[in-house]
Order: structure tokens, then C-alpha cells, then sequence
């Protein structure tokens, strides 16, 4: 009767082991998706719901077996990444986070581990991890550098930096003039040209012109367009030397 009883908990456990590598492949295919695949607005209403459900099975299942261990701090330790895979990658509130896609890309990996550990036992991915953590945390390190240059790159190309300069130079075209003059005074050659007549209205023509000249170039969306292809590359040249070094790290 007890040895019945046991084969039959060993087939229930079995069950919901399938059903949660299921539901986790189903969910990583979920948000794989909506992050690279032409989802449409209707389909990410739904994607969101879907991705919702998905996070509230995990947590529900998450302490059911936190509690069959008795609540054991060890059971945390060992299925730590399984949290961050209860994460809604896919809710609105982080789209709006620079990063989001680094954010999915650290949940999919979590929920692919949750998955491993019900197809290769409980402590696959924590003895996993453990083993070979110092070349997952640089591949991923290497990974979120270039995810994090792909966005600071995104947002500086459609920034408008020199308009912003060009305001702050009206905000402080005062204080800038005065500054100007100042170092006229200063300076050897142009200080002996105060001796002139009419020098204080030249030099005053000749700054507020050379203001004007500067603010209207700062203002001219050319600059602008200047500025984000010289950012442009030299995003590209760091993200291309972060792949590089990946590389020859890997090779070595």
C-alpha cells in the first residue's frame, strides 16, 4: 500500500515537472517573440496577459516547492535565478527602461534554467552555474555591454545636444561676454589694442557677432546631424572592440 502510494507521488511530481518545462519553453518562445518577431500591437496586448500568467504559475509553483523543503533558506540559494525568471518581461512599465531588452534577455535565461533543471534534475543549472561562472559572467558581461552601447547609442543619435548647448549659451551669454572681455584684457597681444579708438564698441561688435555665429550653428540641425555620426562611430568602435576583445578572451 505505502510502496503504491510513493510510485504514485513519483508519477504526480513527474507530471507537473512536464507542465512546468513546457510552460517555461512556452513562455521563453513567449517573449522571444515579442522581443525580435514582428508582433503586432494586438498580439503584445496579448503577449503581456499570456507572460502575466505565465509569472503567477511560476511564483505559485515557486513556493509550493519552497514550501515542501520547509521554507529552508538553501532551497533560495540553490534556485536563486528562478525568481528573476517570475519577472513580467514583458509588461509596458518596461518598455520604458532603456534596458528592457537586457532585462528579457536575463529572464528568458533564467526560465531556460528553470526548464534545464526539470528536464536534468533539480540542480542542474545551480551546479552549472557553478562550474563554469567565470566564463558565463564574462560572455554575459560582454553581452550587456553591447546591449548597453546599442541603447546609449540609440538615445545619443536622436539627441539634440548642440541645441542644447546653443540655450545654455543664451542662458549665460551674459556672464560668457564679461568672461570674454575679461581675458581680451588679459591677454599680451589683444590688450594693446585697447589703446585704439573705438576698441570697447569693436570688441563688443566682434563678441555679440561671434555669439550669434555660434548660436546659429548649434541651432542648424546640420550640426546635429554632425554630432550623432561622430557618436555614431565611435559607439561602433567600442562595441566592435568589446567583440574583439570577446573574442581573443575566448580564444585564449
Amino acid at each position: 500500500m505505502h510502496e503504491h502510494q510513493r510510485t504514485s507521488e513519483r508519477r504526480r511530481i513527474a507530471i507537473i515537472d512536464w507542465v512546468m518545462l513546457i510552460l517555461a519553453l512556452a513562455s521563453i518562445a513567449l517573449l522571444g517573440y515579442d522581443t525580435w518577431g514582428p508582433a503586432t500591437e494586438a498580439q503584445e496586448h496579448w503577449i503581456v496577459i499570456g507572460d502575466l500568467a505565465f509569472c503567477a504559475i511560476f511564483f505559485v509553483e515557486f513556493m509550493w516547492r519552497w514550501r515542501r523543503a520547509r521554507w529552508e533558506l538553501a532551497f533560495l540559494k540553490r534556485n536563486w535565478y528562478e525568481i528573476l525568471g517570475m519577472i513580467p518581461a514583458a509588461h509596458p512599465a518596461l518598455r520604458a527602461f532603456r534596458l528592457f531588452r537586457v532585462v528579457r534577455v536575463i529572464v528568458m535565461f533564467s526560465r531556460l534554467g528553470a526548464a534545464a533543471d526539470r528536464a536534468l534534475g533539480e540542480d542542474f543549472t545551480y551546479l552549472f552555474v557553478n562550474r563554469f561562472k567565470n566564463a558565463i559572467v564574462e560572455s554575459i558581461s560582454d553581452a550587456v555591454t553591447v546591449a548597453v552601447l546599442d541603447e546609449v547609442a540609440e538615445v545619443l543619435v536622436h539627441g539634440t545636444y548642440t541645441r542644447n548647448v546653443s540655450k545654455a549659451l543664451r542662458e549665460n551669454q551674459g556672464s560668457l561676454r564679461n568672461m570674454m572681455f575679461e581675458k581680451l584684457r588679459e591677454d599680451p597681444k589683444a590688450g594693446r589694442l585697447s589703446r585704439l579708438p573705438f576698441y570697447k564698441d569693436i570688441s563688443e561688435a566682434v563678441v555679440d557677432a561671434g555669439f550669434r555665429i555660434v548660436e546659429e550653428v548649434l541651432s542648424d540641425p546640420r550640426t546635429d546631424e554632425l554630432v550623432a555620426d561622430i557618436l555614431r562611430e565611435n559607439v561602433k568602435q567600442l562595441r566592435d572592440a568589446v567583440y574583439l576583445n570577446n573574442r581573443y578572451g575566448q580564444s585564449r
